[in-house]
């Protein structure tokens, strides 16, 4: 099983913009299945277990260990495994989170949960990041070698970092001229 995969699904929730049910099908991706079996529910369902999943990157971010893992931990109750092993051929076995029939967002929030939990015993939740691009906010796993990371993205550490530059310039500019 790829749990870093998982925890990036855990980022994707956070992430993706959703206001109806046709955005599930942008946090899907390649997984037309989910998107054709998605439901109002798993919409609703996804949506709330949103701020749940945002919650444990703020206290992971903020250096709050316990309410990380006891959210997470509430996560992985609301949202229990059930691993079966699925495939379309015998060269193609591999891991589900959630049996068969399950609802699409279980397997889905199941396997975030997962991730999320299994990244936090690895590594830290201090490698649980937000963007700190005052615009953004999005989140991210920081998977730097020092754990320095900042940003969700180059295109948000290069927004950030040309803004600090201009207002530098501009108040550069604006100081008067010693006589």
């Amino acid at each position: 099983m790829d749990f870093d995969a998982y925890a990036r699904t855990a980022v994707d929730i956070v992430n993706t913009p959703l206001t109806e049910l046709a955005d599930l099908t942008e946090l899907f991706g390649e997984q037309e299945w989910m998107a054709e079996e998605a439901t109002e529910r798993d919409f609703n369902v996804i949506k709330r277990a949103q701020k749940r999943l945002r919650d444990v990157f703020e206290h992971g971010s903020a250096g709050r260990d316990g309410e990380a893992v006891k959210e997470l931990n509430a996560l992985l109750e609301a949202y229990p495994i059930r691993p079966r092993i699925s495939g379309h051929d015998s060269n193609d076995w591999h891991m589900h989170v959630t049996g068969r029939g399950s609802a699409v967002s279980s397997e889905l929030l199941a396997g975030a949960a997962w991730g999320l939990a299994v990244w936090l015993c690895e590594h830290g939740s201090s490698r649980f990041g937000i963007c700190a691009d005052e615009r953004c906010g999005n989140v991210y796993l920081d998977t730097s070698s020092n754990c320095c990371r900042r940003f969700c993205s180059e295109r948000c550490a290069t927004r950030s970092h040309v803004a600090a530059h201009r207002a530098r310039k501009r108040a550069a500019e604006s100081e008067p001229i010693p006589a």
